[in-house]
C-alpha cells in the first residue's frame, strides 16, 4: 500500500472515531430515574434488598384523662429475587404503658408475623403498579382460650398506634390472607401513590365466641414532594374498614372506620456503591372516632437501608 492510501486509510479511521465519540456525546448519559417518595404505611411501590427498622409511639387518654403510652416496635426484610419480585417478612412488638389509676394492665406481646411477596410493573414515564400477596402465621403471643390480659391489651392498643392499617398482625387467633394492589406516579420532584388491600381473617385458635372469619379493608393515598437531594417531605391518608360485622365493629360501631392523617420529612443518603440509609420522622393523628376520642398522637421513626 502506498504511503497516500495508508494515511488516507488512518484519516478515515480517524474521522470514524470521532463521529462515534460526538454521537455518543450528544445522546449524553442515560437518563437517571426519578427520586420516589416513600411512604410511611403503605407499601413501597419497589423492589429491593432491603432491612428496615419500623417504631411508632402513641400517646392516648384514658376515659378519665389520665395519660398512657404505647410503644410497637417492627422489623421489615425484603429480597430482591428478580428484576420485579422481591420476598417479604415482617413482625411487630408491642409495649403498652397505661395510666397507673390500675384500670388498664400493663403487657407486651409479639404480633403474628406476615410473609409475602411484592410484584412490580413499571412502565415509561414513572408509572408503577405492584401486586401483593401474603399471609400471616398465627404464632404471635396473648392468643388461645385464656390470654393474658396484658397481651391482649397490648394487641389492642397497637392497633390504634398503627393507625389501624396492621389489624391482621395483631389479630393472632387468626390466620390472615391479604392481597393489595398499589398504583404510583413517580415523576422528577412529585410521588403520587394509592393502595389498596383486602384481608381475609380465619380464626384458627382461641375460644368458639371469637367471629370464625372477618373482612377488613384498607386503603390509602401518599403524596412526596422532593425539596432537596438529601430531603423530601411525605403526606399520607389512611383509610380502615370492616366490612365483615366483626366483633370490633359491633362493640363500638364507631370503630368500622378508621381515618388517619401522616405528613414528615425524610432524608436521603447513600452509604457508597449502591447502599442507601433513608431515615425518616412522622407526626399522625386521627380524624375520626374512637382514635381522636381518646387522643390519640403518633411519631413513627423509620429507618430503611437499601442494599
Amino acid at each position: 500500500m502506498s504511503r497516500s492510501r495508508r494515511w488516507s486509510a488512518v484519516r478515515a479511521i480517524g474521522l470514524a472515531v470521532l463521529a462515534s465519540g460526538a454521537s455518543a456525546q450528544d445522546a449524553g448519559p442515560p437518563p437517571v430515574p426519578a427520586p420516589y417518595s416513600l411512604p410511611w404505611q403503605l407499601r413501597p411501590a419497589t423492589v429491593g434488598t432491603v432491612v428496615r427498622s419500623d417504631s411508632s409511639f402513641g400517646s392516648w387518654e384514658d376515659g378519665g384523662g389520665a395519660s398512657g403510652s404505647t410503644l410497637v416496635t417492627g422489623l421489615i426484610g425484603t429480597r430482591k429475587v428478580g428484576s420485579s419480585v422481591a420476598l417479604l417478612g415482617r413482625f411487630l412488638y408491642v409495649n403498652n404503658n397505661p395510666p397507673e389509676t390500675g384500670g388498664e394492665p400493663e403487657g407486651s406481646a409479639i404480633s403474628n408475623p406476615l410473609v409475602g411477596a411484592t410484584f412490580l410493573k413499571s412502565r415509561p414515564g414513572g408509572g408503577k403498579g405492584a401486586l401483593f400477596l401474603a399471609a400471616t402465621l398465627p404464632i404471635g403471643t396473648g392468643g388461645g382460650d385464656s390470654p393474658e390480659p396484658g397481651q391482649s391489651e397490648a394487641h389492642s392498643r397497637g392497633i390504634a398506634v398503627r393507625s389501624a392499617m396492621d389489624n391482621a398482625l395483631f389479630a393472632v387467633n387468626y390466620m390472615a390472607l391479604v392481597g393489595g394492589l398499589t398504583l404510583a406516579r413517580v415523576t422528577p420532584g412529585i410521588t403520587l401513590q394509592l393502595e389498596a388491600t383486602l384481608l381475609q381473617l380465619f380464626r384458627v385458635r382461641g375460644p368458639e365466641s371469637q367471629d370464625e372469619a372477618r373482612t377488613n379493608f384498607t386503603a390509602g393515598a401518599h403524596l412526596g414532594r422532593s425539596l432537596r437531594p438529601w430531603i423530601s417531605a411525605g403526606l399520607e391518608l389512611r383509610y380502615q374498614r370492616w366490612l365483615s360485622d366483626a366483633a370490633p365493629a359491633r362493640n363500638d360501631p364507631s370503630a368500622r372506620e378508621t381515618v388517619t392523617l401522616a405528613v414528615g420529612p425524610r432524608f436521603h443518603f447513600r452509604l457508597g456503591g449502591s447502599k442507601w440509609i433513608r431515615p425518616g420522622v412522622s407526626l399522625s393523628w386521627p380524624l375520626d372516632n374512637p382514635l381522636s376520642g381518646q387522643g390519640y398522637r403518633m411519631v413513627q421513626l423509620d429507618v430503611p437501608v437499601a442494599f
